[in-house]
């Protein structure tokens, strides 16, 4: 008997998390957006994964490392978005005279 599980969880931008993730993912995994049907981005947009294991403890661990990777995902593309800092950030090529 298979085991499975679906991890469904909103982002701001759902697309860069599911990119972030996805090379940790085995075969075992499945990693998509969900964009909640609408054109524009919202609150409905979703990262799912569906896990399948043989044994619920090899489930148990593949959920574990997904939830930890999920995490890490987080916190770096909090980071990831450029801020425009003024001339500070600029560099010689792009910075007008």
């Amino acid at each position: 008997m298979t085991r499975r599980a679906t991890i469904r969880t909103t982002h701001d931008d759902p697309a860069l998390i599911a990119r972030a993730i996805a090379p940790d993912n085995t075969a075992e995994m499945e990693t998509t957006v969900d964009d909640g049907e609408g054109e524009a981005p919202s609150s409905d947009d979703a990262v799912v994964t569906r896990i399948e294991r043989e044994t619920t403890s090899g489930l148990q661990s593949t959920v574990d490392d997904y939830v930890v990777n999920l995490a890490v995902a987080i916190e770096v593309a909090q980071h990831a978005h450029p801020t425009d800092t003024g001339t500070v950030s600029d560099t010689p090529d792009n910075t007008k005279l």
